[in-house]
C-alpha cells in the first residue's frame, strides 16, 4: 500500500455517534496529470481528494474473491491510485457483516467480513451508507456493518445508532485541510431512516440539509455532500440538480452523487462542484457497458480551496476488477 499522508478523524465515535439502457456520452472536464506534482519551496503542498461511484462486495464480486481467495482482487488494478490520494471516498453498496436476514429484497446485498481488506488496500478512508441497500439484512447487519467499518478505520457516513450520529460530518484533515463529508439518501423507506432513538440512515430533508451544511461549514474548510438518488441507467434528472444545486447554494463545495450505475454529467455550479453521478466502481453488472463503466474524480485542494478538478475513467473487467484510464490533458 502507497505511503499515506495522516489524517485525524474528528467526528464522534459510532457509539456516541427493464432495464432501459441509455448511451451516456462521457463526460470530459479538463484533466491534468497532478500524480507526480511537486511542491516548490515554500508553496503549500496540495491536498488530493479521490471520490469513485458503487462498490458493491457481495454477488458474483464476492464469489470471485471466495473463490481467488483474495478480497482485495478487485481493487488490485486501480489501489496505486486510490490509496496514493490524501483522502479517497466512495459509496458502500452492501453492507459488510455475516448477521441478519434477508429484508425481502429482490437483489440482496451482503458482502463476506473479509472483504474489508480490500477497502482498506485501496485506501479507503471514508464512506457512504446512506443507500437504498443498507437494510438489505436489517438493522443487526447494518450495525454491525458500520462497528466493523470503525474498527478497521474507515469512517462510515450518512448512518449510525441515530440521527444525531448520522447527520453529525465526518471530519477527516489531511496537510492542514479540514474536510467534511455528509451524506444522504431519498430512496429509503421511512423505518429505516435514523430517528432520535433508533439506527438507521441518513434520510434526505432539505431544511435539515441545509443545518447540515452550515454546521460543517463551521468546522471545515470544504464540504462534501454525498447524495444517493435519481433515476438508475439514465442521465441526471431535474430534481437530482435541484437538491445537489441547492447543496451547494448551501455552502456545500463538492456534491458527490451516485445510485444510477451510469455516469452523468459533471458541472461546475455557483462557488461548487456537482458530480451527478460516478456510476459503478466494483460491480457486477455486466449485461450492458455503460454499467461496467464508472467514473473517478480527483479534486486537488490548494491554499484551503478547490484549485483543480480531474476526471479518469473506470473500467470494471468482466473478473469485475476496476482499470483507470490514464489521466489526459
Amino acid at each position: 500500500m502507497a505511503m499515506r499522508w495522516p489524517i485525524v478523524v474528528v467526528s464522534g465515535s459510532l457509539g456516541a455517534l427493464i432495464v432501459l439502457v441509455m448511451t451516456i456520452p462521457p463526460v470530459r472536464v479538463a484533466v491534468t496529470n497532478v500524480w507526480e506534482r511537486v511542491p516548490i519551496v515554500g508553496e503549500s503542498q496540495p491536498t488530493r481528494l479521490i471520490f469513485v461511484g458503487d462498490i458493491m462486495l457481495s454477488r458474483s464480486v464476492g464469489e470471485s474473491m471466495e473463490r481467488w481467495g483474495d478480497w482485495s482482487r478487485p481493487f488490485v488494478l486501480s489501489a496505486a491510485v486510490t490509496a496514493g490520494a490524501d483522502l479517497t471516498f466512495g459509496n458502500l453498496e452492501s453492507v459488510i457483516s455475516d448477521r441478519g436476514a434477508t429484508q425481502g429484497c429482490t437483489y440482496c446485498f451482503r458482502a463476506d467480513p473479509r472483504s474489508i481488506e480490500g477497502l482498506l488496500d485501496a485506501g479507503f478512508d471514508v464512506v457512504s451508507v446512506a443507500n437504498n441497500h443498507a437494510w438489505d439484512y436489517g438493522p443487526d447487519a447494518f450495525t454491525d456493518s458500520l462497528k466493523r467499518l470503525v474498527s478497521a478505520g474507515i469512517t462510515p457516513v450518512g448512518g449510525g445508532a441515530d440521527l444525531a450520529v448520522a447527520r453529525t460530518p465526518v471530519v477527516k484533515t489531511a496537510h492542514d485541510v479540514r474536510v467534511a463529508y455528509l451524506a444522504y439518501t431519498n430512496l429509503m423507506p421511512v423505518l429505516t431512516c435514523a430517528a432520535e432513538r433508533y439506527a438507521g440512515v441518513h434520510c434526505y430533508a432539505a431544511a435539515r440539509m441545509q443545518e447540515d451544511i452550515t454546521a460543517a461549514r463551521s468546522v471545515a474548510d470544504i464540504v462534501v455532500v454525498s447524495f444517493h438518488a435519481g433515476e438508475e441507467y439514465q442521465p441526471h434528472t431535474a430534481a437530482q440538480e435541484r437538491i445537489y444545486r441547492a447543496a451547494i447554494d448551501a455552502g456545500a463545495d463538492l456534491v458527490i452523487g451516485h445510485h444510477p450505475h451510469v455516469v452523468q454529467d459533471v458541472e461546475r455550479y455557483g462557488g461548487g462542484w456537482i458530480a451527478y453521478s460516478l456510476g459503478n466502481f466494483i460491480f457486477d453488472q455486466t449485461w450492458s457497458p455503460e454499467t461496467m463503466r464508472g467514473m473517478l474524480l480527483e479534486v486537488t485542494i490548494t491554499d484551503g480551496e478547490i484549485a483543480e478538478v480531474a476526471t479518469r475513467a473506470v473500467d470494471i473487467s468482466s473478473l469485475y476488477q476496476a482499470s483507470l484510464a490514464p489521466a489526459t490533458p
